[in-house]
């Protein structure tokens, strides 16, 4: 399982970042994070007690579709669905076509968390 390491910064830094990466006039540190947060909420909001036990019982359990993985959380599939969609585009997890359905598959449940003032 990998570790990910994620950043804290204001949208604004954050853009600026991104401008400055993009016309060459920074480049990114080996371990910088790659993910990035505009504030403690919303990163809390995403890595919530309840759903970083479902990535490790994604990680642990290894469903076969969301409604394993509902069957198994209790959860509603649809609720699922968007937790899942958030934790993709984070890259906590991938999600695998898998005959008629997708397979979720955990790639992190470990995260440095850094913050700037």
């Amino acid at each position: 399982m990998k570790r990910i390491k994620i950043g804290i910064m204001s949208t604004k830094d954050v853009r600026k970042r991104i401008i400055d990466i993009a016309a060459g006039r920074y480049v990114p540190k080996r371990g910088e994070p790659k993910v990035w947060f505009n504030s403690m909420k919303s990163l809390s909001e995403v890595l919530s007690d309840n759903n970083r036990e479902l990535l490790k019982i994604i990680a642990d359990s290894e469903p076969e579709n969301i409604q394993e993985l509902a069957d198994i959380t209790g959860r509603k599939a649809s609720n699922l669905g968007r937790t899942l969609k958030t934790f993709e585009h984070y890259g906590f997890i991938k999600m695998i076509k898998h005959s008629r359905s997708k397979k979720p598959v955990a790639i992190a449940t470990e995260f440095d968390i850094r913050m700037r003032a």
